[in-house]
């Protein structure tokens, strides 16, 4: 699909997620309107890679539905991809009906405000893996499994799922697409890792700060294994899932998972030894004692109805993922123009074969 002109409404695009996100559908052509809170910290990709400098950006609440509608009938977008969530599990406990108002009441809102404006086609709703009722299961989970949550931030993303299923039914059922015409899906990602996540509570950033400050990083999980991935490997699958509905209509209107191949679901404690070695300089970890939050500590989603259906599939290796990750926040302290570089990354990742060839040349 051709991006270039296409209107695009992005919620969350001064996160972390989707901060790449909005650099990506700006390299596309797009004309971008981004619906989000101020960075959730003070160091940030997005004003680090000047996200909002070839977009409308727009601060405001998921919470606040008039403002929320508003923007939406004012802009009139064709494609609507939402971002915007509060994303952290240890957070949700400290703050549940904040998670609650915003994961849930916030993707009603969006979705409310989509039903009322006639120009949009598509919508793509980003939830989580933690949105399916975990067994710690050795097996992956797929988009048929039931849905559920231990704590409040993978609640609400099961939540979610609900509310998009419900606006699926009642007002946007395929059964009457000709006279609705909007394609509505959903996406859940694992765990994404890469430059410009600054989020406290994240195995990565937690990491990298403690590098970068020459301390030894403190561990609180090593066992715990997660479907690790570079974050352009699932915006790229979020990508695809717009186009098909965008082109196709109805057709892929349903959840889609998007994870790493199964021999890169690793433990904390083989992420943190090869970023460790990707580091250098004495980079070292410890373990934190203390009693901790529930977090799940296995869970594995299965792809297999994306590589059939969307030819999607994972370009990166875990180990090729980290070193990319290492790479920008090497860079970051090296002073290096952030934009230009995260832009840099996004070109070589959507076009392999065009940097490899470069890098062959030089």
């Amino acid at each position: 699909m051709n991006w270039n002109g296409k209107r695009v409404f992005l919620t969350g695009h001064t996160g972390f997620k989707g901060g790449w996100m909005a650099l990506w559908l700006q390299s596309q052509g797009c004309e971008l309107c981004g619906y989000a809170l101020r960075p959730p910290t003070t160091t940030n990709l997005f004003e680090d890679a000047s996200v909002d400098r070839d977009m409308r950006s727009v601060m405001g609440d998921v919470q606040d539905a008039g403002l929320l509608r508003a923007t939406l009938a004012e802009f009139r977008p064709e494609v609507v991809i939402h971002l915007a969530a509060q994303p952290l599990v240890r957070r949700s406990y400290r703050d549940p009906l904040g998670t609650f108002a915003t994961n849930v009441m916030g993707t009603a809102n969006l979705l409310e405000a989509v039903r009322h404006t006639d120009s949009v086609r598509a919508v793509v709703v980003i939830t989580s893996d933690k949105c399916y009722e975990n067994r710690e299961w050795d097996w992956s989970y797929r988009e048929i499994d039931r849905l559920g949550g231990y704590e409040p931030y993978s609640t609400s993303k099961a939540c979610a799922e609900l509310i998009v299923s419900a606006y699926r039914n009642s007002f946007f059922n395929p059964a009457d697409y000709q006279s609705h015409g909007v394609a509505l899906a959903s996406v859940r990602a694992g765990n994404v890792i890469g430059g410009g996540d600054w989020a406290e509570d994240r195995l990565v950033p937690d990491i990298m700060r403690a590098f970068a400050a020459g301390h030894p990083v403190r561990i609180r999980k090593p066992r715990a294994i997660r479907p690790w991935q570079h974050v352009l490997e699932p915006l790229r699958g979020y990508l695809a899932v717009a186009e098909s509905l965008y082109e196709n209509g109805i057709r892929d209107g349903e959840s889609w998972n998007f994870g790493p191949d199964p021999a890169d679901a690793q433990p904390v404690e083989w992420v943190l030894r090869e970023l460790a070695a990707a580091w250098g300089d004495g980079a070292r970890w410890e373990l934190e004692n203390g009693s901790q939050p529930h977090e799940a500590q296995n869970l594995n989603l299965d792809c297999s109805k994306a590589a059939a259906r969307l030819r999607w599939r994972p370009q990166l290796r875990l180990s090729q993922a980290l070193g990319i990750t290492v790479d920008w926040y090497r860079a970051k302290l090296r002073g290096e123009g952030m934009r230009a570089f995260t832009c840099s990354q996004i070109r070589k990742y959507a076009n392999p074969a065009s940097a490899n060839a470069a890098s062959g040349q030089s």
